[in-house]
């Protein structure tokens, strides 16, 4: 089981890369780095490919509606030389608050969209020769009657690293799941409960696996949640700090019906829980809503405890397929961020 981390911003970002590098040393294997709607994700992600050596850099994610198809590939390309080799790509669509919202541009056909892109990425990246692709969504060359009618079937210039970068999906609904499970490298979902995914997301996955290429071998996940290796009232306070972040993705991120993250506490059996949730966060009342998540969606959610006690819940997403441990080290006491990784990775084996 790979461990790995996802960029912190507090602090800045300088800071933030040199605890990366802190943390490769100790064994770190990967670092997710997102882009939402502060700095982009390439310009953080080429700076790590130069202070850092081994680890495996991923963008987590770049959301599909903000470049074009060829420009995510060509990033990706540009970021897989840099770090030689070490980049994946992340994608997702978002939420129609920020594409909508910050970027202008409507929020439409996200999956069929995403298959597309994944299909053009793979064509770029092999560079067998010009790009031609012809769609629902994105024709390449244009159609001559949508444009000026100059454009021209091009290959990219430079020769990518590698002929197939990783790339991997941030989904949560039923059909984006099962699609993932069919194309990508892998699947980066949130708010993971490992006792209570397959409730969730077990019949989805089994679908797309079903229709699962060979060589895109075994679906990769990469799940987890805080790491804290304590005891008494230290577990408690740690697990607190997911408190806000449940909030506002349960209750924040989306208006009612339109949540996906609500939707998954609701599958997951906090039904009453999820609505009282985005009721208090939609109102204003956020400190309300944060006291409205449950302590069981806290305690299953996050890896905070003795250490057997983290052996155990590292177990528990083990058994639910998890390959790639994704933890927010929080030390205790004396205890350093590189620390809790390498006592982590001693614990997954």
């Amino acid at each position: 089981m790979k461990i790995a981390t996802t960029m912190s911003y507090s602090g800045g970002f300088a800071q933030s890369a040199a605890a990366v590098v802190d943390m490769e040393k100790a064994g770190l294997d990967l670092v997710w780095v997102a882009e939402a709607y502060g700095f982009d994700g390439p310009s953080l992600m080429g700076y790590l490919a130069a202070l850092t050596e081994r680890i495996e850099i991923a963008s987590g994610i770049m959301p599909i509606y903000t470049r074009t198809p060829t420009l995510l590939a060509m990033t990706a390309a540009g970021l897989d030389a840099l770090s030689d080799g070490r980049f994946s790509l992340g994608l997702g669509a978002s939420g129609p608050q920020v594409i909508e919202g910050f970027h202008g541009v409507p929020y439409n056909a996200p999956i069929g969209r995403t298959r597309e892109i994944i299909d053009i990425c793979r064509e770029v990246w092999r560079r067998e020769g010009p790009l031609t692709h012809e769609g629902p969504y994105y024709q390449i060359p244009l159609d001559p009657t949508k444009g000026t009618g100059l454009g021209k079937a091009l290959k990219i210039i430079a020769h990518p690293v590698r002929p197939r970068i990783p790339i991997w999906l941030a989904a949560l609904g039923d059909k984006n799941v099962e699609l993932t499970a069919e194309i990508a490298e892998g699947w980066l979902p949130l708010l993971f409960i490992p006792e209570l995914a397959d409730r969730v997301w077990g019949e989805s996955l089994a679908k797309g696996k079903a229709k699962r290429a060979p060589e895109l071998g075994e679906l990769q996940i990469s799940a987890g949640g805080l790491l804290a290796i304590c005891d008494g009232e230290d577990v408690i306070k740690v697990r607190e700090l997911a408190r806000s972040s449940i909030a506002l993705y349960v209750g924040g991120m989306g208006a009612p019906g339109k949540n996906f993250y609500n939707d998954v506490a609701v599958k997951y059996g906090f039904e009453q829980e999820a609505k009282q949730i985005q009721d208090l966060y939609l109102s204003g009342r956020k400190a309300e809503a944060e006291a409205a998540v449950p302590d069981e969606f806290l305690e299953l959610s996050t890896l905070c405890g003795p250490a057997g006690y983290v052996a155990e819940r590292i177990a528990a997403f083990k058994q639910a397929g998890v390959t790639q441990l994704n933890v927010t080290p929080i030390p205790v006491g004396d205890q350093t961020a590189p620390q809790l990784i390498e006592t982590v990775k001693g614990l997954a084996g």
